[in-house]
């Protein structure tokens, strides 16, 4: 503070003295100030606390434009041009150019009243002066100059700097016409741009690019009277013949600017740019920057494509077009609501340059920014895509040409046709015929797979284009194709033939699926086509393929809708004869069967398709499957992948069973709970052997809750048989209160690239067939589903349960002498008596046990746990016979009692 006092004295004295000094004198003064003045900034961090900060401004400024036009007098272009090196650089202690230069610098850049004293010195001319000499005039460099180049480097940035400053400023553009060389240097990049100097190309650029974004009436008045615009677009035609794409782009980019940024103001350079051809120059620029690398040219090209784009909109008059609506549309649709106040199209000309690029230029970069520059024009303004697909037909047009472009292209150009539904809600009818014609010719399958994929999100958004596409013919296209595809499976069943869909190709059968799918997703009429065309034998043809799986059961749970009884009989029938390794294909049609099983009216066709015996078959399937270790083959499984088919399973079978009462009665009538005990049972983890259990002492009596607590929620180990048996008997508990088929034990899990497997043929080798057919991870199991046996809630639920399916009971009673394994004595007895007092439970209220007597719980009983029933000192002969008297006291019949 007390150096910038000091200064603003002395200042004040220079004041007070100038007007008496002859120039030479008060030159001087001011050049002895000027030091301490940059000390003083330097100490204070940058920080200026000046009161005649624009005097000093107007007297520096002043100072520094006459030693330019000393410097530029008398003088030929190559002299003048060395004369400002030499005296803006600084070598050694600074100079007084340079000392003046990085004075007006700091200035230049405190507010805005200072710069306008900048301005009014004459500097804006000067430098503009300075800057033509610089660009026009390269001077040839010798090794002893080597030193300076960091010092030219930091002269060149400060008069940028200052440059930028002044001419972002309407003042400076007004001042700086009267040095008369703006013209001369824009037309100078058009024209010496192989031959001027390489290092001030891109500062002279920046520099008129902030010139362009200022001007005024003046300065384009002024342009226009010289014919600037005319005669650059002359030269750039030459250079486009002779120089690299990048430079003719670097060049043309800072003549567009001045024609983009003017318009604002006045039309006068966009028409003469126009009159004098200028769009077919860019075209050929443009045309001629195909196969540039990414980082070659690439930020003036975009910027051409950029002002390109924004040129759309510079037009006198709106674009008048005749609304011409093809029906259906979607019911949200108003042509009339999408005309909006925004940024609408009124100049046609840029827009066919960016069309014919695409339509003539197969560069990926090149069609990429265009089809993102028609992606921009929609965004300013809804209205702008129907004004432009009513004149021009772009994506009309360029649907016909799309599968000659690189892939990301066509990848972009049909998210643009999806956005004009999804966005717009409009539905083009004729652009979507041709997409069509593009799926049925399938010249290039990747552009067929990506057309496809675009219909396909189209086809989700409204159920209007169910029978659009019907209608169009596309879902009868896609059933003959699916139908030629299914009989070539057919054919290589089992065998490797080279003719089988790889790649692209078999994903494109996997979105054919998806998009029949689609369409018959809620569309009663489309699924009848379907089955009328005869498709159903075919379709389930897919389902050996994972790859193809989910998007067929889609088709097929479609086709319940209309016929439960064909359904069933497939998904079945594709149960029974799936081989026993096949497990993924079994847990994909049961998930399926889950599904329509919500429905009660498929309930009865599952039970005459004999379903009941289907899904018990698949548990006899995995006998020993949970063995502690697994034997053979099956140790190739994860025991997670056989308790999740279990529990499938099991929840087909209550789901079917779920408030139906025909279906409950056959299950129980024709002995099925028994064969369910049965085969649960010869999973491996119960005992199988028919050896007598010899009682022992127990030292500590846990509860069935505290062994799931044991088993999944701590630390405490339990050997992996009787965790199994523990999941086993936990499904069926739910199953006894009629809400397994409402539970997710297993956690989702998708598989990552690269683990889809086809599960569907048998390898030649056993080994070989483990790896396909276990290839996919399966779900986890969830440890979040034993926490709630513990807790308040499901303590009270327990006291007074409401059992649903009591046969379930008896299978728990079934497998309660076969909770046993050896050397695992005292433990077994354990969970043992731990079930029992579960099934006591169970039991409490009378309704559970006139329920349980009507099922035939006394016999089971007596029959499965006769070595404990009919011992004294047995551990369970206590609590079974208690439950034996609860329940026998609710049979009033004597012959259940016998």
């Amino acid at each position: 503070t007390l150096l910038w006092e000091t200064l603003g004295k002395q200042f004040v004295e220079y004041e007070q003295v100038a007007p008496f000094l002859i120039p030479e004198d008060q030159q001087r003064r001011l050049l002895e100030f000027l030091p301490l003045f940059l000390k003083a900034w330097e100490q204070s961090a940058g920080v200026i606390v000046f009161p005649n900060i624009q005097l000093l401004a107007s007297e520096v400024s002043k100072l520094l434009t006459k030693e330019i036009k000393k410097n530029l007098s008398g003088k030929s272009t190559e002299e003048a041009r060395l004369a400002l090196e030499q005296f803006l650089q600084q070598k050694g202690e600074a100079g007084d150019g340079h000392l003046l230069l990085k004075s007006v610098y700091l200035l230049s850049q405190t507010d805005l009243r200072t710069m306008w004293n900048i301005i009014g010195s004459g500097l804006p001319a000067a430098l503009m002066q300075c800057l033509y000499l610089f660009f026009t005039v390269p001077l040839k460099k010798t090794s002893n100059d080597r030193e300076t180049s960091e010092d030219d480097a930091q002269t060149q940035e400060m008069l940028v700097k200052i440059m930028l400053n002044m001419y972002k400023e309407e003042q400076g553009i007004e001042e700086l016409l009267a040095a008369d060389k703006l013209q001369s240097l824009i037309i100078a990049t058009t024209s010496l741009w192989d031959q001027c100097s390489h290092s001030w190309k891109v500062p002279t650029g920046r520099v008129l690019k902030t010139i362009a974004k200022a001007q005024t009436k003046t300065s384009i008045v002024y342009l226009q009277a010289v014919d600037c615009i005319k005669i650059a677009v002359q030269n750039l035609f030459t250079l486009a013949d002779s120089l690299p794409p990048c430079d003719v782009c670097e060049a043309t980019s800072i003549v567009l600017c001045f024609v983009k940024d003017s318009y604002s103001v006045s039309s006068a350079l966009l028409t003469e740019f126009e009159n004098n051809d200028g769009y077919q120059l860019l075209l050929k620029i443009l045309l001629r920057c195909e196969g540039l690398q990414q980082n070659e040219g690439n930020p003036y090209l975009d910027e051409i494509l950029d002002m390109l784009t924004c040129l759309t909109t510079c037009g006198k008059t709106e674009l008048k077009v005749s609304g011409n609506i093809v029906h259906p549309q979607l019911p949200h649709f108003d042509f009339e609501r999408t005309q909006n106040s925004g940024m609408t199209v009124k100049n046609l000309q840029p827009f066919q340059v960016l069309q014919s690029i695409f339509q003539r230029s197969n560069d990926q970069h090149l069609c990429g920014r265009i089809l993102a520059a028609i992606g921009t024009i929609w965004a300013w303004d809804r209205v702008n895509f129907f004004l432009l697909e009513w004149t021009l037909q772009p994506i009309n047009q360029f649907t016909d040409i799309i599968h000659f472009k690189p892939h990301p292209i066509q990848v972009h150009f049909f998210r643009l046709v999806e956005s004009i539904v999804l966005d717009l809600s409009y539905v083009p009818h004729e652009i979507l015929k041709k997409v069509q014609y593009l799926i049925k010719e399938n010249i290039v399958p990747f552009c067929t797979l990506t057309a496809l994929q675009c219909l396909l999100s189209i086809t989700q958004k409204d159920l209007l284009f169910s029978d659009i596409f019907r209608d169009s013919g596309l879902l009868g296209l896609l059933l003959a194709l699916l139908r030629k595809e299914a009989k070539i499976l057919r054919k290589a069943a089992g065998t490797h033939l080279p003719g089988l869909k790889e790649g692209t190709e078999k994903e494109l059968n996997v979105v054919m699926l998806e998009m029949v799918a689609a369409l018959t997703a809620r569309s009663v009429r489309n699924t009848v086509v379907l089955k009328d065309y005869g498709m159903v034998p075919y379709i389930k043809i897919f389902l050996d393929d994972e790859c193809y799986r989910s998007a067929t059961l889609g088709i097929l749970e479609q086709l319940s809708v209309i016929n439960y009884e064909e359904y069933m009989s497939i998904i079945i029938g594709a149960l029974c004869s799936s081989t026993q390794w096949e497990l993924h294909l079994k847990l994909d049609l049961l998930k399926s069967l889950l599904r329509i099983l919500e429905s009660p009216k498929s309930h009865s066709a599952f039970r005459t398709c004999s379903g009941f015996n289907g899904l018990l078959s698949l548990l006899s399937d995995m006998e020993g499957a949970l063995q502690d270790p697994p034997p053979g083959q099956w140790a190739a499984v994860g025991q997670d992948c056989i308790l999740e088919l279990v529990f499938y399973t099991l929840q087909g079978i209550t789901a079917a069973l779920h408030l139906d009462p025909v279906n409950s009665n056959f299950f129980q009538r024709n002995g099925l709970f028994e064969k369910m005990a049965e085969d649960l049972g010869s999973l491996g983890c119960f005992w199988t052997e028919g050896k007598r259990q010899n009682p022992v002492s127990l030292e500590k009596k846990r509860t069935f809750a505290e062994f799931l607590d044991a088993a999944f929620c701590s630390s405490e180990p339990l050997p992996v048989w009787l965790k199994n048996c523990i999941w086993i008997l936990n499904f069926l508990d739910h199953m006894i209160k009629g809400t397994l088929h409402q539970e997710n034990y297993f956690k989702e899990r998708k598989p990552e690239m690269g683990e889809e497997s086809r599960d569907g043929q048998e390898a030649p080798q056993a080994q070989e067939e483990h790896l396909v057919a276990f290839k996919r991870p399966c779900n986890k199991l969830s440890a979040s589903a034993y926490v709630l046996w513990g807790s308040p809630e499901e303590k009270l639920e327990m006291r007074d349960c409401i059992i649903v399916h009591p046969g379930a009971v008896c299978v728990m009673v079934r497998l309660l002498p076969k909770l046993y394994k050896e050397g695992y004595a005292q433990l077994s007895q354990e969970i043992q008596c731990a079930l029992v007092d579960h099934i006591q439970s169970l039991v409490k209220s009378e309704k559970s046990r006139q329920v349980m007597c009507e099922s035939g719980l006394l016999s089971t009983i007596i029959t499965s746990c006769q070595d404990a029933f009919c011992s004294d000192s047995h551990p369970l002969h206590l609590p079974l016979t208690r439950v034996f008297e609860k329940l026998a006291s609710q049979a009033v019949e004597p012959h259940v009692l016998r």
